[in-house]
């Protein structure tokens, strides 16, 4: 088992130091869904959410999320994201996926950047949609795949 990065040999909290790493173009890409009553997905797709454009709000959040995750996770670093991408699939008709693309070039990778940003964007379309459809359930959250670090390249191998 290797050691915790974020914990020192005194069992004491701390931020990893990348000072020594090299800087390289990093990309992540996350997944997560929301399911709802179908009623309340043709509600959001023919735009008559009382609250507003429920997708377009919901991608602005994912975006914010994206670029405050250091604010919300304690041991993020605080980086300069270069690109961010949130696209949304009807996957059925009662489920909206959300993938989340977030680009940095940096000494450490932004997975849990694009994480954020799916997280915060299912959660915006849960508040936007929450008067109409309190049994939503957010779901799936994972990391589809990150390029660039001394780790290489990740791709999540569905099973």
């Amino acid at each position: 088992m290797s050691e915790l990065s974020h914990v020192d040999s005194k069992g004491k909290a701390r931020m990893v130091d990348v000072t020594e790493k090299n800087i390289t173009i990093r990309e992540a890409v996350a997944y997560g869904c929301i399911r709802m009553n179908p009623g309340t997905l043709k509600l959001i797709r023919e735009g008559k959410i009382e609250k507003g454009a429920v997708l377009e709000t919901a991608r602005v959040a994912g975006i914010m999320g994206v670029k405050n995750t250091p604010n919300l996770i304690p041991m993020c670093h605080q980086l300069m994201i270069s690109a961010i991408n949130i696209d949304f699939q009807f996957e059925d008709d009662e489920t909206i996926g959300i993938k989340v693309t977030a680009r940095t070039t940096g000494k450490t990778g932004v997975e849990m950047e694009a994480l954020t940003g799916v997280s915060i964007t299912a959660l915006t379309i849960y508040d936007m949609c929450k008067a109409v459809d309190k049994e939503m359930v957010i779901g799936e959250i994972k990391l589809l795949r990150k390029t660039g670090g001394k780790s290489g390249t990740y791709i999540r191998e569905e099973g």
